[in-house]
């Protein structure tokens, strides 16, 4: 039996990719840009003798960087899970990634592989510009998972804070010292601007548009309703934080029902791929009765657009909003 192993190495490659970029934003950031420490990365910058108006200055431009580059060519697939991610690779940077991660994988294609000229650069630019989507994507997910989670911990602190008779400013101030990465950096830059002078709710809308997150707007809404109209805040804050734990709740409720839905529909909708690596890996002249035949490309150009059509079902029966 003849075995072709190209396809396993397709996938070798892209794993491959994705560990190169982790690997190089650490080289360029190190544990300072990660997400697990215990003093959040403001004020590890701050105790190590940066001036707290340049790491003002450097954090809003990082923040910030991602935003209006959605109408830079390639890159705007990337903006808005970048912006979330709070990637600290500049827009060009992460072309650049994508540029040179391509050009590697050609290289690598060329030497481990027949393929032609077309297949190899098609399959090159596809992973050099997949490589860094999948991993920005991921970044993102992780990053707006764990503000959901220190959210109502953020504010059930800032209603301690407001209860004792501290402003407002000082409660947000309290949040950005005690709470780690990614909530305490972003609390501290909305301290630093209100230190500044910027208005308190406006940096919360402009952080909750800028993270696409429901709980933040509440919290935006909440604040400014309170600011123009009066009121207890730290009642008004107590009640949003059991209302953000209720909502958590019934997620992972919901998350937990439609499991079963969500790894057969993802079986579905991957086993076909696997099932054509699997035969090409076997037996790779297989198709070769019927690969000149006119109907060939046809018939896989429909395949595709099924398996396509499977896919955005699948995910349309199980995305259910709480």
């Amino acid at each position: 039996m003849e075995f072709s192993f190209e396809p396993i190495l397709y996938g070798i490659i892209f794993v491959a990719v994705l560990v190169l970029i982790e690997g190089i934003y650490l080289v360029f950031f190190g544990k300072s840009i990660s997400l697990n420490s215990k003093v959040n990365r403001r004020l590890d910058m701050i105790q190590k003798g940066g001036n707290r108006e340049k790491v003002l200055e450097q954090l809003r431009k990082e923040m910030n960087q991602h935003m209006n580059a959605g109408g830079i060519p390639l890159y705007s697939m990337l903006a808005d899970k970048a912006l979330r991610a709070n990637i600290a690779f500049s827009p060009n940077a992460l072309i650049g990634i994508m540029a040179v991660l391509s050009v590697l994988v050609f290289g690598m294609l060329s030497i481990a592989t027949d393929a032609g000229l077309g297949v190899r650069l098609l399959i090159a630019a596809a992973m050099g510009v997949g490589g860094v989507y999948v991993w920005v994507n991921n970044k993102a997910k992780k990053r707006i998972a764990m503000l959901e989670e220190q959210l109502p911990d953020a504010i059930e602190l800032m209603v301690r804070s407001l209860r004792v008779g501290h402003p407002f400013s000082s409660a947000i101030n309290v949040v950005s010292k005690e709470v780690p990465d990614p909530l305490g950096t972003e609390f501290g830059v909305i301290a630093d601007e209100a230190a500044y002078g910027r208005d308190i709710s406006e940096s919360l809308k402009h952080l909750a548009e800028r993270m696409d997150m429901q709980d933040l707007r509440f919290l935006a809404v909440a604040v400014t309703i309170q600011q123009t109209s009066g009121g207890n805040l730290a009642e008004i804050l107590h009640g949003l934080s059991q209302v953000i734990r209720a909502r958590f709740k019934l997620f992972r409720r919901v998350r937990a029902i439609t499991a079963e839905a969500k790894w057969s529909g993802m079986f579905l909708s991957v086993f076909p791929i696997f099932a054509l690596i699997g035969i090409n890996v076997l037996q790779p002249n297989y198709y070769d009765g019927v690969r000149e035949t006119p109907y060939f490309i046809p018939a896989c150009i429909v395949v595709g657009v099924f398996l396509v059509i499977n896919v955005i079902f699948m995910k349309i029966m199980v995305d259910i909003k709480v």
